[in-house]
């Protein structure tokens, strides 16, 4: 009964906090990153995208710093879930903290539970669960039937689910994205860094997964 409680209270503080807003109405939510639009139009709405980072620099902070920036400008809120609570909001910017709504987790059994109600809220036109950091036997753990769930979910709601792993995890993903930079530090003096990153995309359609490359 306590928790049943949280919940609808944590629900009534969303609805105060964060009224609805919709990005423009179409079936993808632009991100602003070359890499990302101009293959597939954006990250589809309805559906779980899954980005991979297999190398440690590969830029998925950056990426995330970039969507942020996007939300800030189009007048958007983005819910992150943090699943190491690795998430720097100096880094971010200023600027676009407003947009953003930041969970902090230490596990991703937590940070699971916690993207299931934001998807239900259906509040937010992007929701981004982070688990680049947690451990892959933790991630392994994760049952496929819970990822069905949030499939099932979001495809009820005006959101673009966006889930960060270090390996490919999410057979139910209708959009698989990997990173394949590795940065340096002499790259991070670099301008414009995000418009570079490079991003290979496996797009499942149709039961069959279509390669690009873009970046």
């Amino acid at each position: 009964m306590a928790a049943s409680n949280k919940i609808i209270d944590l629900r009534r503080l969303l609805a105060e906090r964060f009224p609805k807003t919709f990005a423009p109405g179409t079936d993808r939510l632009r991100t602003g990153l070359p890499a990302i639009d101009a293959t597939t139009g954006g990250l589809p709405k309805n559906a779980i995208t899954e980005l991979s980072s297999p190398n440690l620099s590969a830029g998925s902070a950056l990426l995330l710093h970039a969507l942020l920036q996007r939300a800030h400008r189009d007048g958007f809120f983005v819910a992150l879930v943090d699943g190491r609570d690795s998430f720097d909001p100096e880094a971010a910017g200023a600027a676009a903290l407003p947009n953003l709504l930041w969970v902090r987790c230490r596990q991703a059994s937590q940070a699971v539970q916690a993207a299931d109600l934001f998807l239900r809220d259906g509040n937010f036109p992007l929701v981004i669960l982070d688990l680049v950091l947690n451990a892959g036997d933790e991630l392994r753990k994760i049952p496929q039937p819970h990822w069905y769930r949030l499939q099932r979910l979001v495809e009820a709601a005006p959101t673009a689910f966006l889930v960060l792993t270090r390996h490919s995890i999410i057979s139910s993903a209708q959009l698989k994205l990997s990173l394949e930079n590795v940065w340096r530090l002499s790259d991070l003096e670099q301008p414009d860094l995000a418009a570079r990153l490079n991003i290979q995309v496996d797009r499942v359609h149709g039961g069959r997964e279509i390669m690009a490359t873009a970046g």
